[in-house]
């Protein structure tokens, strides 16, 4: 911890802070200190248990990700205050741990809008690396249904599995751009220059443009 304090440098909390995360370390630091410590899963639970948002970022980077028990990670999920702490956890414990399926399904359809985006994130993952048993027609409807009103972070997520789907399933690549064009989620996002929109109908045309397809630009 007096390491971590000494990695301190306000400036970069004050940029974090904007973001909604609570630390002000250098990420690069942070992976070298991890780098050092190497794996270390009792320090990694001590450093969680701090509740301090840098430990539970390095946590995370020296942790060992089968080791955590179901309800362990459910409840990190549910401690876990803010999204850099959040996307960590799902993309640096969830994804490696055996239980990565059966927490996808339990918290997809959680009432806390922050459970939810974690459950759609895994999703979104599987729709991409092992979309077998998927109902990826059912899926659209959910997003269809939901995505225009949910809150931002999980509004996010539905439209990452939505993209996700049009790129990765030429099957549902026109009703899944149908529905970006409808509903219109984050159409007007600000896009740095070089960078993709994270407007499904532009992203799913881009990704699919690199991979040398021709996707469709109206919904059929």
């Amino acid at each position: 911890m007096a390491e971590l304090a000494a990695l301190e440098d306000p400036k970069a909390r004050a940029v974090n802070e904007r973001h909604g995360d609570d630390h002000g370390v250098n990420l690069g630091k942070l992976r070298a200190l991890a780098k050092r410590l190497k794996t270390q899963q009792d320090l990694a639970r001590g450093l969680w248990a701090t509740g301090d948002g840098a430990a539970r970022l390095l946590a995370l980077l020296i942790c060992r990700p089968k080791a955590f028990e179901r309800a362990e990670l459910d409840a990190m999920m549910r401690e876990a205050r803010t999204p850099k702490v959040q996307d960590w956890l799902v993309n640096y414990a969830v994804k490696k741990s055996p239980h990565a399926e059966e927490l996808r399904v339990a918290w997809s359809g959680d009432p806390d809008p922050v459970v939810a985006a974690a459950g759609w994130a895994l999703t979104a993952d599987r729709v991409v690396k092992k979309p077998e048993g998927l109902d990826l027609a059912g899926l659209l409807d959910v997003i269809e249904a939901g995505m225009k009103d949910a809150p931002d972070r999980l509004q996010w997520a539905m439209n990452t599995c939505l993209a996700q789907i049009g790129i990765e399933h030429a099957e549902h690549r026109a009703r899944a751009i149908g529905i970006g064009e409808r509903l219109e989620v984050l159409k007007d996002y600000p896009t740095s220059p070089g960078c993709t929109s994270p407007y499904a109908p532009i992203w799913i045309g881009e990704m699919v443009r690199r991979q040398g397809g021709t996707p469709p630009t109206t919904a059929r």
